[in-house]
């Protein structure tokens, strides 16, 4: 079995998948092979997304693209929606796995998995990113999907969808000024080495997911199939601790690289960036419902003991 990423050598997203594919064939031997792909191997995004759909591929790891293929995935590019990964994981529970994911299903694609991207930061070449009038006229890389680029227009910057693959030759070269995300996908893509600036923003938490295509699934015995999902459920834990960990040590051996890096006002982002909230309320069925769900979990999360 294949498993595709975009996700370079040593990222969560890669680490998390390699660790899964160890724990499935370690209980399925003889019987399941899979192999993680990274680094856009097997095509970026988009294309893993269609081979899904055809049968061609057995699972990918896409986290913001989703958003484009089911609108209620959006909910995870709200900026500051998610407070922390106590927070994400009652997300996951009440509102992820019983009213997302079979959105997902109905597309054609299975949810096995809710694993981490991260929280996404700013990165550039011009000037340091305090507040979001720091941002106005800078053209900055995004992913592919609707209301990361709606966000980063509210805020003032040149949004620019580009793969995953082609960000670094496009910084390099001057194409693009910089590119927003978490600091491990930063690390490693090696953007340090052609970025002056990181300004923590932590403008948003991605998740990523581990997906298969419904019609493959199926295919498969009931055995295999219970295995490969209680394992991609439990890999969520793995990709929190890890991600943690990563977070911290990433941070000082970025500083200690030589970028430069500094504290935003996350409140002026949160202010300047509120409106799409309202956008997405408005557009997806059920939107308001589900973001007044996911904070009102946030404030359970605070009291929790």
């Amino acid at each position: 079995m294949q498993l595709g990423s975009v996700a370079a050598p040593g990222s969560l997203i890669a680490r998390t998948s390699e660790e899964f594919a160890r724990r499935v064939n370690e209980r399925l031997e003889g019987r399941v092979r899979i192999t993680h792909f990274g680094s856009s191997q097997l095509g970026n995004d988009e294309v893993m997304l269609q081979k899904l759909k055809l049968g061609t591929l057995d699972f990918s790891v896409p986290s913001t693209v989703m958003s484009s293929e089911v609108a209620e995935f959006g909910l995870f590019e709200m900026p500051y929606l998610v407070e922390d990964r106590e927070h994400m994981r009652r997300i996951g529970d009440e509102i992820f796995w019983p009213d997302i994911a079979p959105r997902a299903e109905a597309r054609g694609y299975r949810v096995l998995g809710l694993w981490e991207n991260g929280f996404r930061h700013i990165t550039n070449n011009l000037r340091p990113i305090t507040a979001p009038a720091d941002l106005k006229g800078i053209k900055l890389r995004t992913p592919r999907g609707e209301w990361r680029i709606e966000l980063f227009q509210a805020l003032g910057a040149n949004p620019t969808p580009m793969p995953l693959s082609e960000v670094f030759v496009a910084l390099q070269t001057g194409v693009i000024d910089g590119q927003e995300n978490p600091l491990a996908q930063i690390a490693s893509q090696r953007f340090q080495e052609v970025q002056r600036y990181l300004s923590l923003t932590a403008h948003a938490y991605t998740p990523s997911y581990l997906l298969v295509g419904t019609n493959r699934w199926n295919g498969w015995p009931d055995d295999v199939r219970a295995v490969i999902e209680e394992e991609a459920r439990a890999m969520q834990e793995f990709a929190y601790t890890e991600a943690e960990r990563m977070d911290a040590e990433l941070l000082e051996s970025l500083r200690a690289g030589g970028i430069a890096i500094n504290e935003a006002d996350r409140n002026r982002f949160f202010a300047a960036g509120r409106s799409i909230y309202e956008a997405f309320g408005d557009a997806v069925p059920g939107g308001r419902d589900m973001i007044e769900r996911a904070m009102a979990l946030a404030a359970d999360a605070t009291a929790a003991p």
